[in-house]
């Protein structure tokens, strides 16, 4: 093969890592949005191949059928104390997952979604990811699907620079034991990774250019955006945890376009393009890419509790029209 092939090979190749790198959350607290089967020609239609959904939704299981897409399946926080059973997680797994592989491609099970640490239901995500993962074991489906939980990065302290990153010590006896999990059974953990939040609280010390990626040349610690800072500090927080060779996917990231400071149309435009382009590569800390990414979300969600911006962080109006002009792939 001829050196311009090599290379032309290696390019593609490169490009097909980058567009897997994306994916897109699937949250329908709405009263306005579309049809399960919609949602899945939607996704097809714009080479989305990756999604992420909150619960069992089996409307939403039965369009993934034959669609090639790769899901994170979610567990609500209110069943994780159910699932401290065995049986009960086995029987999850059976109706849930085995039933529909290998027609639906699950890749992950968050087991939970930001737990605090301090929160009663926090006492029953370790024993719960390890129910699943057996119950995953036994239905011989270990080798493509892994249990793991979706974390906020406030569990991280000390966290500029990033080196500094550590577990907080209130969060500390929660996370520990699950990334030590998550290392022994080769799974990643799940970060939901908001700059925005970041911004918006701390705006003395961090530039809006900062956090969208906007930014020319690096800072004093030798960084040019806020979000490749959070996942840095995450690591290394799991690098103190014993943890350095759990790799972070990032389940969750966006930007609301009104309802707040530094929210406009123009600015989540900005981030949600540019996260695209950036997760093909690597960070300071891991220069490596692609970035497993999941943008948060499909929709605007008009029922969401919460401020405003809770419901503006959608990519797609509930007609389907895209509010931006992404390729995401």
């Amino acid at each position: 093969m001829s050196t311009t092939m090599l290379l032309l090979l290696g390019i593609l190749l490169l490009s097909v890592t980058g567009a897997q790198s994306i994916g897109v959350c699937y949250g329908n607290n709405g009263d306005n949005l579309p049809s399960a089967q919609d949602v899945v020609n939607l996704y097809k239609s714009n080479g989305i191949g990756k999604i992420r959904i909150y619960y069992a939704d089996e409307a939403i299981l039965q369009a993934l059928k034959g669609s090639n897409i790769d899901v994170i399946l979610g567990v609500p926080n209110d069943n994780l104390q159910s699932l401290n059973d065995a049986g009960a997680a086995t029987d999850w797994v059976n109706k849930y997952v085995k039933a529909y592989s290998p027609d639906v491609k699950f890749k992950y099970i968050s087991v939970g979604n930001e737990v605090e640490p301090n929160d009663p239901k926090a006492q029953y995500v370790l024993p719960a990811i390890r129910n699943i993962q057996s119950a995953i074991s036994s239905a011989n489906l270990q080798g493509q699907i892994k249990a793991s939980h979706s974390i906020k990065t406030s569990l991280v302290a000390n966290s500029y620079p990033p080196n500094n990153g550590v577990f907080s010590d209130s969060a500390s006896s929660f996370i520990k034991p699950i990334v030590n999990l998550l290392a022994s059974n080769g799974a990643p953990l799940l970060a939901n990774i908001y700059p925005y939040f970041a911004y918006k609280d701390n705006q003395q010390s961090i530039t809006l250019n900062y956090a969208l990626f906007t930014q020319q040349g690096t800072n004093e610690v030798g960084y040019q955006n806020l979000f490749d800072a959070i996942l840095d500090a995450l690591y290394a927080a799991l690098e103190k945890a014993g943890a350095s060779n759990v790799k972070v996917v990032v389940s969750e990231s966006g930007w609301p376009s009104e309802g707040g400071v530094g929210t406009s149309v123009q600015n989540a435009g900005t981030y949600y393009n540019n996260l695209i382009n950036h997760v093909k590569g690597g960070t300071p800390k891991r220069p490596n890419g692609p970035i497993e990414t999941y943008l948060f979300a499909l929709f605007d969600e008009n029922r969401k509790n919460g401020d405003e911006t809770e419901r503006h962080f959608g990519v797609f109006r509930p007609d389907k029209t895209p509010k931006y002009q992404l390729n995401f792939n």
